[in-house]
């Protein structure tokens, strides 16, 4: 009698254990009812249940319809394209410095070191107030697409009335990053350059900090509007402005001898400094486009960002118009 209660009491036991455990199975693996659209996604609560389609909250996108959090790690080519954007107010502040101050005194070093120092206390801001807060670093989602950084494009309809609203961020935090990163700019230039320009260089940087309060929303504009097109362009615009005004530099002196250009370029601290810059930002878009995928390969291609320069100078004299014939009519 007793082992026959003994063998009920164990076999009741074993099968509330795996009635159990098949339960917590199917709980867990779930999978919810698929949403319409790309980017329409389901935030599953505490319960185990999921909430209706919709957006996915900041730091979130879609994974088969579940929001899920962004906690990837962000490729080289996501760290080229925030250096980029970081990069190009940076140029910008650089440029009119020189442009709005047509006698190029040793003062105006002291605004380019202000310019550089804050994009660099800009940047350093932008990643400590991102996720994770605190960190000199960011957690991401990947690109996959084009559409991703355009998400109101993709705002399902339902039977062509009703508009489900998935609008976010499904590249985070490559989106709002940048203009975090602008904004930090353009408070850090308002801080310290007017100071720094009336204190130590007579006022000679006003008419450049004017210049920044338009192009810095045109950046945050263009970034709006064009981030998509501009992550997956920026390499090749990289490559083909940096050449541009590389060849306006080099056409800018007017002794156009090779001698010349070599000793104006080389031994002037100013031209020596445009010069090395724009050889960087070639470098720059030579990775950019590589991503240094095979080193062995792409390593040497290194080697070609003085070859824009060197062809400008022994070319130059063919070029000259004082060279040219003129044939009269």
């Amino acid at each position: 009698m007793m082992p026959r209660m003994l063998w009920g009491v164990c076999f009741r036991l074993a099968l509330v254990s795996i009635i159990s455990q098949t339960c917590v199975s199917t709980e867990a693996d779930v999978i919810p009812a698929p949403c319409r659209g790309l980017y329409c996604g389901r935030v599953r609560h505490e319960d185990g249940s999921f909430g209706d389609c919709g957006a996915c909250p900041h730091g979130q996108r879609p994974n088969n319809s579940v929001c899920s959090p962004c906690e990837n790690t962000p490729p080289l080519y996501d760290w080229l394209y925030l250096g980029f954007m970081a990069i190009a107010p940076l140029v910008l502040h650089w440029f009119f410095i020189d442009f709005t101050n047509a006698r190029k005194v040793h003062g105006l070093l002291v605004l380019h070191i202000s310019a550089f120092s804050e994009s660099l206390l800009a940047a350093v801001m932008t990643l400590l107030v991102s996720q994770p807060r605190g960190r000199l670093s960011i957690s991401s989602c990947h690109v996959e697409r084009l559409s991703d950084w355009y998400t109101m494009l993709e705002n399902p309809k339902i039977d062509y009335t009703t508009t489900i609203h998935c609008t976010q961020e499904a590249v985070y935090p490559l989106y709002t990053i940048v203009m975090i990163y602008y904004a930090f700019c353009l408070v850090f230039m308002m801080l310290f350059r007017p100071v720094i320009s009336a204190k130590l260089v007579g006022g000679k940087g006003t008419k450049s900090i004017y210049a920044a309060l338009y192009f810095i929303p045109s950046l945050v504009v263009i970034q709006a509007v064009l981030g998509g097109l501009m992550y997956y362009s920026f390499p090749y615009i990289l490559v083909v402005v940096s050449l541009i005004t590389l060849a306006l530099h080099l056409a800018s002196f007017e002794d156009q001898d090779i001698k010349s250009l070599v000793k104006s370029n080389f031994t002037v601290p100013r031209n020596l400094a445009v010069l090395v810059g724009h050889w960087l930002l070639h470098t720059y878009g030579i990775v950019s486009i590589t991503e240094m995928r095979e080193p062995w390969l792409h390593g040497p291609l290194l080697a070609l960002v003085p070859l824009p320069t060197l062809y400008y100078l022994l070319t130059a004299k063919f070029t000259d118009p004082d060279n040219l014939n003129v044939v009269d009519g």
